[in-house]
């Protein structure tokens, strides 16, 4: 009994202890956060112009960051797998892009709409089907016969993968940018109250809503996004009731190349020019951001690129009292950091019991 009294007392000094420090973690979050919201709210109210603008561009740069992300969770919401390679594939994706809008076509600021739109479509479809098989094939060689394997073997192929394709990248297209002239005008296409959205931003996001739409759609309505819903809760169960398993996934890594090759394009007619390791880069920024709304969450996803968007743009483009460019990274690190500490599954990730 004096045993029982005494863990009672020193499991209740225990909690007590954790729960302080945790309340004034808290409590400091939310100053940041209060005085995060202050600034912003500040700017909005001295500058609406400006405020407008560059969270205009924040979300474009994150409408292109979501269709990277949503290839992370695709994967792992089916396979519990981080697919490090998705970001090289995305920069493969750019390079066939850049070649075709570059070599094939020879667009230039001088190109008639006729046939810019007809170069960006068909480069278009020639980087998502690239970057589909692409992606489907790295399941098929590297992944495939690492299912039931110990969750490291796959995530060091998966790096393996990385490297892989980087060097490929760079034997084929070497060290410099492909760079090309902005494709898409840079004139507006309207303005509201001094707001300005410029038709190659405009583009963007008309280009990536559309395919964020379609996707939501064929994951939650179509036979085929059943079974990927179906295969991700349980594979066993899934095959036992007559779903072709492999071919579940290999769709499902095809979906996720395509979105990386379209992103890719996306990518390269915005800030106009790509390299063989840019992937690394942008895979980064789209993994945090598909951790930070919740992996496995198609909503969570584009929820966390865009936050990251704004975040850099925010951080870069308003004269507030935010560290400067050179610490954008920090901050979105910082921030994503601060998010799993008190909400590890992500900002719309649901929470699961442990070991499940």
């Amino acid at each position: 009994m004096a045993d029982a009294a005494r863990t009672e007392r020193g499991s209740g000094r225990s909690s007590i202890g954790a729960f302080l420090p945790r309340t004034f973690i808290g409590w400091l979050g939310v100053f940041f956060v209060g005085l995060l919201v202050f600034a912003l709210g500040a700017k909005l109210v001295t500058d609406p112009a400006e405020f407008f603008n560059v969270a205009f561009i924040g979300l474009t740069n994150g409408a292109v960051y979501a269709l990277v992300a949503l290839g992370y969770t695709l994967v792992y919401g089916i396979l519990q797998l981080i697919n490090f390679a998705h970001g090289d594939v995305f920069a493969l994706g750019g390079l066939v892009a850049s070649s075709v809008i570059i070599s094939w076509f020879g667009l230039g600021a001088g190109s008639s709409t006729a046939q810019t739109a007809l170069g960006i479509a068909v480069a278009l479809v020639v980087a998502v089907i690239f970057a589909s098989t692409l992606n489907t094939g790295i399941e098929l060689v590297a992944y495939r016969r690492l299912r039931n394997a110990p969750r490291l073997a796959p995530l060091i192929t998966a790096v393996g993968m990385s490297f892989i394709l980087q060097d490929v990248g760079l034997i084929r297209y070497g060290v410099e940018f492909q760079t090309t002239e902005k494709l898409i005008p840079n004139r507006d296409a309207f303005t509201i109250g001094g707001v300005h959205f410029p038709w190659d931003k405009c583009g963007v996001l008309l280009l990536t809503i559309p395919v964020l739409i379609a996707l939501t759609w064929l994951v939650r309505s179509t036979k085929q996004g059943k079974a990927m819903r179906a295969t991700s809760q349980d594979m066993d169960a899934a095959a036992m009731m007559g779903i072709n398993v492999n071919r579940t996934i290999s769709f499902t890594f095809a979906l996720a190349g395509g979105l990386a090759g379209a992103g890719g394009l996306l990518y390269f007619l915005h800030f106009t020019s790509i390299r063989y390791d840019t992937g690394f880069q942008i895979g980064l920024i789209a993994f945090t951001a598909a951790v930070l709304g919740g992996i496995g969450n198609l909503a969570g996803a584009v929820l966390g690129a865009l936050m990251i968007g704004l975040i850099e743009q925010f951080n870069e483009g308003l004269e507030l009292y935010f560290p400067g460019s050179d610490w954008t990274r920090s901050l979105v690190f910082g921030i994503l950091i601060a998010t799993l500490v008190f909400r590890p599954e992500g900002l719309l990730g649901e929470r699961t019991p442990e070991g499940a």
